[in-house]
């Protein structure tokens, strides 16, 4: 057998032994896991994550997912806890301790901290006559697993199942606490994700930027206000101030006669123009554009245009 066929059985074997543990984690989403939920939905202060090893590489990232989804978190390694770092743990807040064991030695201090200043602890471990279950306030236990590893040491398969808990975990508090993508946006104004996040509402034109007019004026006053704004199109008002139309640089050149300039903007409009809401995700608003092949995007309030994006502005956020 090649390298290349060892490497890729070997991997196929190592995804396999994770996916038969994971398919037993169903049985670890019951009311133990909901009542750690509510406990930490309910909470004053923060989540501390605590682990040794490997379990405190997953604990760290759990305590991150946690703190952007909406959940304050801090992470405490559990050997430094007892060289200070206890100090980081309050009154008000709970700690997550994970070991796939239960029996870490240097969960212990914490363990005491917990008890000693009545602070909710939650175990998340396989083994059910553990320390750390026992004396855990809600313990999330899961099945014990065969490691990916051959030989059945090296922590990996374990890892996942206590990573996998601690996202469920994070995705159960952002529904609880009706987490969306405005809030999400707030906690990642940085990077792809930032971008991805951006509504049209953050990004266009308005006030007198706004290239519209009354539908009762004459073309001779609406061309030189469609020209002046540079958007390519106006958009076209009745009475009320609600948009009813659209005049485009293709209505120009399809309807242009020798009576062109005395027709009133109501004549020459498009109507029903499609519309967006200050809500409405860039990405969603290139794709809106994309399929009705426009460039401009009128943004409104019950029909009344409050801002503009051109296709350009949603491009130079996507590039």
């Amino acid at each position: 057998m090649s390298n290349n066929k060892k490497i890729i059985t070997s991997a196929k074997k190592a995804l396999s032994k994770e996916l038969v543990s994971i398919r037993t984690l169903e049985s670890t989403f019951n009311n133990s896991f909901s009542k750690a939920v509510e406990i930490i939905h309910d909470l004053k202060g923060r989540v501390i994550v605590t682990g040794v090893g490997k379990s405190a590489h997953i604990g760290k990232k759990i305590s991150a997912t946690l703190t952007s989804t909406g959940t304050p978190s801090y992470f405490v390694h559990a050997t430094e806890a007892s060289h200070g770092d206890l100090g980081n743990i309050q009154k008000k807040d709970c700690v997550i301790a994970i070991s796939n064991s239960g029996e870490t030695s240097e969960l212990n201090n914490i363990i005491n901290f917990t008890k000693r200043f009545n602070i909710p602890l939650i175990s998340i471990t396989s083994n059910s006559k553990s320390t750390l279950h026992k004396n855990a306030t809600i313990g999330i236990l899961y099945k014990k697993p065969k490691e990916a590893c051959p030989l059945n040491l090296a922590p990996t398969t374990s890892t996942t199942m206590a990573l996998i808990i601690g996202d469920c975990l994070s995705v159960a508090l952002l529904e609880l606490r009706g987490f969306g993508s405005k809030h999400f946006k707030n906690y990642h104004p940085g990077g792809n994700l930032g971008k991805d996040l951006k509504t049209v509402g953050d990004v266009m034109h308005t006030k007198k930027s706004l290239p519209i007019i009354d539908g009762s004026e004459k073309m001779s006053k609406a061309l030189i206000v469609m020209t002046s704004k540079s958007f390519g199109c106006l958009g076209v008002l009745d009475s009320k101030k609600k948009i009813i139309g659209i005049i485009t640089d293709g209505d120009l050149r399809r309807k242009i006669n020798a009576k062109f300039f005395e027709k009133r903007a109501k004549e020459i409009m498009t109507n029903k123009p499609t519309l967006a809401n200050k809500n409405m995700l860039v990405g969603e608003a290139l794709n809106l554009m994309n399929s009705k092949k426009i460039t401009s995007l009128f943004v409104c309030d019950r029909k009344m245009p409050v801002g503009i994006v051109h296709i350009h502005d949603l491009l130079r956020l996507t590039s």
